[in-house]
């Protein structure tokens, strides 16, 4: 099957333990899918507990956190994952992510944080990370994060970044088209493909604040 091919089945499958079906494109996109656009809401208190190991990571920073507790719980965040010897794809997504930086402005770190996690924790340090976030010039806000290897392997399946076929799941590159977003006050997430138009990606984020303006278009 053409890589291509399997990254499109990546998205389609990939945030299925989130009652979502994200049928979107790893490439750029100026139309993703309708599906990418629907908001998944849990009764308070479920999803945390279901989807979202407790586990300790550590940031680019070298400090420590548990995962929930300190970075998901009542905030809206950005997740994806990425490692930093990955060639093809994860650098136009990394870059792609730094305009989100640059949109978001003085709210990112005060009103909404990003996350990304490692697929390679035995590689990427938070030395390697420090250094991989200072090529791109990333702001405090943004976390890249590493920790023990079955930590990420658990936050990777919990989070719905996985293949069901196990030899597709062993390719890494399979898991980094994708950007999780979410609410975890109101219970708000979806999804949306990480090489969308950077507009479209904004007007998503949106939905996570209910507010009556659009701080993040």
């Amino acid at each position: 099957m053409p890589r291509m091919s399997r990254r499109k089945l990546l998205a389609s499958l990939s945030l299925a333990p989130l009652g979502l079906a994200l049928t979107g494109r790893a490439a750029a996109s100026d139309d993703p899918p309708a599906a990418a656009k629907r908001v998944w809401a849990e009764p308070k208190g479920t999803y945390a507990s279901r989807n979202y190991p407790n586990v300790e990571v550590v940031s680019h920073q070298g400090v420590k956190f548990h995962f929930y507790d300190d970075l998901i719980k009542d905030k809206m965040v950005l997740i994806n994952f990425f490692y930093a010897q990955c060639k093809e794809f994860c650098p136009p997504m990394t870059a792609n992510l730094v305009k989100v930086q640059e949109r978001l402005g003085e709210r990112l770190g005060r009103d909404i944080f990003m996350y990304s996690l490692t697929l390679d924790p035995r590689h990427d340090t938070p030395e390697v990370l420090h250094h991989y976030s200072m090529m791109y010039g990333t702001k405090p806000g943004w976390s890249f994060l590493t920790g023990k290897p079955e930590n990420l392997e658990a936050l990777r399946i919990k989070l719905g970044f996985r293949d069901l076929d196990p030899v597709e799941d062993a390719d890494r590159s399979n898991h980094t088209g994708v950007i999780l977003y979410g609410n975890d006050k109101l219970n708000r997430w979806s999804a949306c493909p990480a090489l969308a138009n950077i507009d479209e990606i904004m007007r998503q984020i949106s939905y996570l604040d209910p507010g009556p303006h659009k701080p993040f278009v």
